[in-house]
């Protein structure tokens, strides 16, 4: 205990002397200003630890079974958490969280002591220690994080809830397994995309119960419309991630070029979001207004008639396997080893390259979707191939064009998953093909491999500051330029798709 006792001092002296007024601040320079961060996030790490253990307290001192005498019910709260919330001036979800992960530091330590107790006895049985042993949670590891400071109180919730609870698919082994993994990543990853692949890892443990999932995010969908007492008319709705992306698809398709979408070539559609961008409207009565329509669109459709023409694009993911289940690899007329499919607008494929997994993913949606939804929509839109070799690489299909084609982008939308720039999230819908090696310049050829997906607001950031993307074999590395970085020290491009 001394030696967090030091880190907090030592983390909240650093940030003592960065200054105690904005224009100490402004007067620090760059280094110190990135440096101050991760200082003062170092520190709220150590004090939100502390906080944890006094929300566990207070719930422990307030547990039901102490009635009136709790200590949140002296204080005249129903619950420790409403007692937190008001004494901390935070939101419910924040007391919620502090309770939830300070009850699991605490459960954890105490079956940790109990442990070292049973170890350090005279008279230790090997049957009593490993009778302790396997009763320390495996959350463990977790709590021991927060401890330490490594790991961040909100970072912990999205582990223990991303990750879930032991049940009968899915054991204390198997999420200890995949949380050793977790946390090695964790160090460099942000608090959301912790929880996504946390929730991914829970996934690929329970395969089985995804349909479960899924058909209680299908049970849950809403719309609710009611009239106010000003005569507006006001919806409020709720749709599972299949429909729901179907619906973000569709006001992306009609409001993207007022909120940085991708720019387009052909004169025509460049024209029109031009249109759409000096439109005096404001981008919300827009969607408001494309809503309107289409229901008008939809309610004087001829019921005989047998509508065409382009649908929002929404690709799901899926591979060879989840495309033809039970069918060998290699079968005549299907893909080879290694290949997978991708529909048409509505849904697409890609693949993965272990073939364990018989799932989908929709893509830009971090909710895996089932076995039964990736038959429905193939028989809907049917497939579209895309081959990939042993190191995961896309075949390339194309050299004469300037421009990447369509199917280009499309395998290059299943090799990166979206924009590869560092903590981006945007979707390969908002994304647009850069070439690593300039046409003109570097007579750079329109190749898969030495093409990459950015999203519009990064491929400017990459032009204008003069940042490089350069390639090794089947990795991409991001180079900063030498005013950001005078070493120029490059930085990985992972692909956001987690399945390569």
């Amino acid at each position: 205990m001394t030696t967090t006792a030091d880190d907090l001092r030592q983390a909240t002296d650093a940030v003592a002397r960065l200054g105690s007024s904005c224009a100490d601040y402004e007067a620090l320079a760059d280094a110190e200003v990135l440096a101050g961060q991760k200082q003062i996030a170092a520190a709220r790490r150590l004090l939100d630890t502390r906080s944890a253990w006094m929300a566990a307290t207070i719930a422990r001192r307030s547990r039901p079974e102490l009635g009136h005498s709790g200590l949140a019910a002296q204080q005249g709260f129903l619950s420790p958490e409403a007692l937190i919330q008001t004494v901390t001036g935070s939101t419910k979800n924040d007391a919620f969280k502090l309770v939830a992960v300070g009850t699991m530091m605490a459960d954890a330590e105490a079956a940790e002591k109990l442990v070292e107790a049973a170890v350090e006895s005279p008279d230790a049985d090997p049957a009593a220690v490993a009778e302790f042993v396997a009763k320390v949670p495996w959350q463990a590891p977790i709590a021991r994080a927060v401890t330490d400071g490594t790991l961040s109180v909100d970072a912990a919730e999205s582990i223990r809830s991303g990750l879930g609870q032991i049940d009968a698919a899915v054991t204390a082994d198997k999420l200890g397994t995949a949380l050793e993994a977790l946390l090695v990543e964790a160090a460099s990853l942000n608090v959301d995309q912790v929880f996504k692949l946390a929730r991914r890892l829970r996934d690929q443990l329970d395969e089985a119960g995804i349909a479960a999932r899924e058909k209680q995010a299908h049970d849950d969908r809403f719309l609710r419309v009611y009239r106010l007492g000003n005569g507006k008319v006001r919806l409020h709705g709720l749709f599972a991630p299949e429909d729901g992306e179907f619906v973000l698809s569709t006001f992306d398709s009609v409001t993207s070029p007022r909120r940085g979408g991708v720019r387009f070539v052909d004169k025509d559609k460049a024209a029109w979001a031009k249109r759409m961008q000096d439109d005096p409207r404001s981008t919300e009565q827009i969607a408001a207004d494309a809503l309107v329509q289409l229901l008008k669109i939809a309610g004087e459709a001829d019921q005989g008639r047998v509508f065409g023409g382009r649908r929002p694009a929404v690709r799901v993911i899926v591979t060879e396997k989840a495309v033809k289940e039970g069918q060998p690899a290699g079968h005549a007329g299907q893909p080879a080893p290694g290949q997978a499919a991708q529909g048409g607008p509505v849904p697409a494929a890609a693949t993965e390259t272990r073939e364990a997994a018989a799932h989908g993913q929709i893509e830009g949606n971090p909710v895996p979707i089932s076995q039964e939804t990736i038959d429905r929509l193939l028989c809907d839109t049917g497939t579209r191939g895309i081959q990939v070799d042993d190191t995961g690489q896309i075949i390339n299909v194309g050299r004469d064009e300037r421009l990447f084609t369509e199917a280009q982008r499309a395998a290059m939308g299943v090799r990166d998953g979206g924009c590869r720039w560092v903590d981006c999230d945007r979707s390969p819908a908002w994304s647009e093909a850069h070439h690593i090696n300039e046409w003109l310049a570097d007579n750079g050829y329109t190749d898969l491999a030495d093409g990459v997906l950015l999203c519009h607001p990064h491929h400017l950031l990459l032009h204008n500051q003069h940042w490089n993307i350069i390639r090794t074999g089947n990795d991409y590395w991001l180079r900063p330029p030498v005013e950001v970085d005078p070493q120029q020290t490059l930085i990985a491009l992972p692909s956001k798709r987690a399945a390569l």
